[in-house]
């Protein structure tokens, strides 16, 4: 297997937690690229006209898009440990990468909307409406913690945290609005998995 991969993305790491976690790890072979969302990476696009990472390509050569599509093959493959079979089981880690991947797109807008958009041209409600986004979802968590289970769902809420960090800091200061998933996730980024897949900082 092939993954379109950048150090940066947290949906990146998301797959690759999802790797180790399930021990396909070995298997993928990393491609570097650079998906940024101006100068897009005609090597992805070649393969997935989003041109957007992560991107699997599977070892019989089938493209497959988005973090969670990605993470729900390669759990197939391991026989689906971290998507529960129990229905209402499965639907809370799925409802919980979903608001994850929330908390991750509003970032992401964040540091898009500050970092490449020219001064002059930024919006400071669109900011805030982001951080508001991120705020109450971390306040669905803080009253729904994941508690022991690793699965999908809490995956995607420890890498969504991590990129928090990554790009901000703690300036947003997510650890004192939302006290018990700051320890929650202290005690996730310990596990191997997280470890072996920390994000690298970058220009954008």
């Amino acid at each position: 297997m092939k993954l379109f991969y950048s150090p940066t993305s947290p949906y990146v790491r998301k797959a690759l937690v999802v790797a180790h976690e399930t021990g396909l790890a070995d298997r993928i072979e990393r491609l570097p690229s650079a998906a940024g969302p101006v100068a897009r990476d005609q090597t992805i696009i070649a393969h997935n006209p989003l041109g957007q990472v992560p991107t699997m390509l599977t070892d019989e050569g089938v493209m497959i898009a988005d973090s969670r599509v990605i993470c729900a093959y390669l759990d197939e493959m391991a026989g689906g440990r971290l998507r529960p079979q129990g229905a209402s089981e499965r639907l809370r880690a799925e409802v919980d990468q979903a608001m994850a991947d929330g908390i991750l797109g509003a970032a992401l807008l964040i540091r898009y909307e500050t970092v490449m958009r020219p001064e002059n041209l930024r919006w400071q409600d669109w900011l805030n409406g982001q951080w508001d986004k991120i705020f109450t979802t971390l306040a669905y968590f803080e009253a729904n913690p994941p508690g022991a289970r690793v699965d999908i769902g809490s995956i995607a809420l420890a890498c969504a945290l991590s990129y928090l960090d990554l790009r901000f800091a703690d300036t947003a200061g997510w650890r004192a609005r939302a006290p018990g998933i700051a320890e929650w996730y202290k005690r996730f980024a310990e596990r191997s998995s997280m470890k072996a897949t920390v994000l690298a900082q970058a220009s954008y």
